[in-house]
Protein backbone atom coordinates (compact mmCIF):
# COMPACT_ATOMS: atom_id res chain seq x y z
CA UNK A 1 0.00 0.00 0.00
CA UNK A 2 1.12 3.41 -0.75
CA UNK A 3 1.81 5.94 1.87
CA UNK A 4 -0.93 8.45 1.74
CA UNK A 5 -0.20 11.75 3.28
CA UNK A 6 -3.00 13.80 4.29
CA UNK A 7 -2.42 17.40 3.51
CA UNK A 8 -4.13 19.64 5.90
CA UNK A 9 -4.96 23.14 4.86
CA UNK A 10 -2.53 25.68 6.20
CA UNK A 11 -3.91 27.57 9.15
CA UNK A 12 -3.06 31.23 9.22
CA UNK A 13 -4.27 34.18 11.17
CA UNK A 14 -7.90 34.75 10.67
CA UNK A 15 -9.19 37.97 9.26
CA UNK A 16 -10.76 38.86 12.60
CA UNK A 17 -7.42 38.59 14.43
CA UNK A 18 -5.68 40.70 11.79
CA UNK A 19 -8.35 43.43 12.02
CA UNK A 20 -8.14 43.38 15.82
CA UNK A 21 -4.35 43.82 15.69
CA UNK A 22 -4.73 46.64 13.15
CA UNK A 23 -7.14 48.43 15.49
CA UNK A 24 -4.80 47.98 18.46
CA UNK A 25 -1.78 49.34 16.56
CA UNK A 26 -3.85 52.24 15.19
CA UNK A 27 -5.14 53.12 18.67
CA UNK A 28 -1.58 52.99 20.03
CA UNK A 29 -0.34 55.29 17.25
CA UNK A 30 -3.14 57.78 17.85
CA UNK A 31 -2.47 57.74 21.59
CA UNK A 32 1.26 58.27 21.16
CA UNK A 33 0.64 61.11 18.71
CA UNK A 34 -1.80 62.77 21.08
CA UNK A 35 0.58 62.39 24.03
CA UNK A 36 3.61 63.71 22.13
CA UNK A 37 1.55 66.62 20.77
CA UNK A 38 0.48 67.51 24.29
CA UNK A 39 4.05 67.25 25.51
CA UNK A 40 5.40 69.46 22.71
CA UNK A 41 2.63 71.99 23.21
CA UNK A 42 3.39 72.12 26.92
CA UNK A 43 7.16 72.52 26.50
CA UNK A 44 7.01 76.12 25.25
CA UNK A 45 4.10 77.15 27.46
CA UNK A 46 4.89 79.41 30.38
CA UNK A 47 4.64 77.87 33.81
CA UNK A 48 1.52 78.64 35.76
CA UNK A 49 1.86 81.54 38.14
CA UNK A 50 -0.61 82.02 40.98
CA UNK A 51 -2.86 85.03 40.39
CA UNK A 52 -3.26 87.52 43.18
CA UNK A 53 -6.90 88.16 44.12
CA UNK A 54 -6.72 91.81 43.04
CA UNK A 55 -5.48 90.79 39.55
CA UNK A 56 -8.04 88.05 39.04
CA UNK A 57 -9.97 88.44 35.81
CA UNK A 58 -7.59 91.07 34.40
CA UNK A 59 -5.70 90.42 31.20
CA UNK A 60 -1.95 90.91 31.41
CA UNK A 61 -0.74 93.62 29.07
CA UNK A 62 2.46 92.99 27.13
CA UNK A 63 5.43 95.00 28.32
CA UNK A 64 5.82 98.35 26.65
CA UNK A 65 8.22 98.68 23.77
CA UNK A 66 11.85 99.51 24.42
CA UNK A 67 12.92 103.08 24.35
CA UNK A 68 13.73 104.29 20.85
CA UNK A 69 17.26 103.45 19.83
CA UNK A 70 17.71 100.32 21.94
CA UNK A 71 17.12 96.63 21.37
CA UNK A 72 17.57 94.45 18.31
CA UNK A 73 17.62 96.22 14.96
CA UNK A 74 17.05 94.73 11.50
CA UNK A 75 18.96 96.36 8.64
CA UNK A 76 18.55 95.34 5.00
CA UNK A 77 21.82 95.38 3.09
CA UNK A 78 22.16 96.35 -0.55
CA UNK A 79 21.66 93.37 -2.89
CA UNK A 80 24.81 91.43 -3.72
CA UNK A 81 25.09 90.57 -7.41
CA UNK A 82 28.31 89.03 -8.70
CA UNK A 83 29.76 85.96 -10.33
CA UNK A 84 31.10 83.12 -8.20
CA UNK A 85 34.59 81.64 -8.48
CA UNK A 86 33.66 78.36 -10.15
CA UNK A 87 32.07 78.07 -12.65
CA UNK A 88 32.95 81.62 -13.59
CA UNK A 89 29.90 82.10 -15.81
CA UNK A 90 27.49 81.50 -12.89
CA UNK A 91 26.03 84.61 -11.31
CA UNK A 92 24.61 84.93 -7.82
CA UNK A 93 22.14 87.48 -6.49
CA UNK A 94 21.62 87.56 -2.77
CA UNK A 95 19.52 89.89 -0.64
CA UNK A 96 20.56 89.85 3.00
CA UNK A 97 19.43 91.50 6.22
CA UNK A 98 21.47 91.76 9.41
CA UNK A 99 20.10 91.72 12.95
CA UNK A 100 22.14 93.93 15.30
CA UNK A 101 21.93 93.88 19.08
CA UNK A 102 21.47 97.68 19.03
CA UNK A 103 21.29 100.35 16.32
CA UNK A 104 24.58 100.82 14.49
CA UNK A 105 26.00 103.36 12.10
CA UNK A 106 25.12 102.92 8.41
CA UNK A 107 28.83 102.62 7.61
CA UNK A 108 28.92 99.29 9.46
CA UNK A 109 26.19 97.89 7.20
CA UNK A 110 28.16 99.01 4.16
CA UNK A 111 31.33 97.36 5.50
CA UNK A 112 29.46 94.11 6.15
CA UNK A 113 27.90 94.21 2.68
CA UNK A 114 31.31 94.69 1.03
CA UNK A 115 32.84 91.88 3.11
CA UNK A 116 29.99 89.52 2.19
CA UNK A 117 30.38 90.49 -1.47
CA UNK A 118 34.09 89.66 -1.34
CA UNK A 119 33.30 86.32 0.33
CA UNK A 120 30.58 85.37 -2.18
CA UNK A 121 33.01 85.95 -5.05
CA UNK A 122 35.23 83.15 -3.64
CA UNK A 123 32.44 80.54 -3.54
CA UNK A 124 32.37 77.48 -5.74
CA UNK A 125 29.13 75.87 -6.84
CA UNK A 126 29.75 72.62 -4.97
CA UNK A 127 30.10 74.55 -1.69
CA UNK A 128 26.54 75.86 -1.77
CA UNK A 129 24.67 72.90 -3.25
CA UNK A 130 21.96 71.32 -1.16
CA UNK A 131 20.60 72.03 2.29
CA UNK A 132 23.90 71.49 4.08
CA UNK A 133 25.64 73.84 1.62
CA UNK A 134 23.04 76.50 2.40
CA UNK A 135 23.54 76.02 6.14
CA UNK A 136 27.32 76.31 5.76
CA UNK A 137 26.90 79.45 3.64
CA UNK A 138 24.61 81.01 6.24
CA UNK A 139 27.01 80.13 9.08
CA UNK A 140 29.95 81.61 7.17
CA UNK A 141 28.02 84.81 6.43
CA UNK A 142 27.03 85.16 10.09
CA UNK A 143 30.61 84.62 11.22
CA UNK A 144 31.98 87.22 8.80
CA UNK A 145 29.29 89.75 9.76
CA UNK A 146 29.97 89.20 13.45
CA UNK A 147 33.71 89.68 12.96
CA UNK A 148 33.23 92.80 10.83
CA UNK A 149 30.85 94.35 13.39
CA UNK A 150 32.91 93.43 16.47
CA UNK A 151 30.11 91.09 17.65
CA UNK A 152 27.19 93.49 17.18
CA UNK A 153 25.71 91.48 14.28
CA UNK A 154 23.75 88.66 15.89
CA UNK A 155 22.15 87.04 12.86
CA UNK A 156 22.23 87.19 9.07
CA UNK A 157 18.93 86.59 7.30
CA UNK A 158 19.15 85.48 3.68
CA UNK A 159 16.00 86.87 2.09
CA UNK A 160 16.76 85.90 -1.51
CA UNK A 161 19.37 83.60 -3.02
CA UNK A 162 19.36 83.18 -6.77
CA UNK A 163 21.95 81.44 -8.92
CA UNK A 164 21.90 81.80 -12.69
Amino acid sequence: MANVEQVQPRKGSSLVVQLAMLLVVTAAAIGMGWMSGGYLKGVGAPSSVPVAPENEGKVDQPPTAHEPGTGPTLVALAPITTNIASPADTWIRMEVSVVYDAPQLPAMAEDIQQDLLAYVRTLKMHQIEGASGYQHLKADLEERASIRSQGHAKQVLIRTLLLE
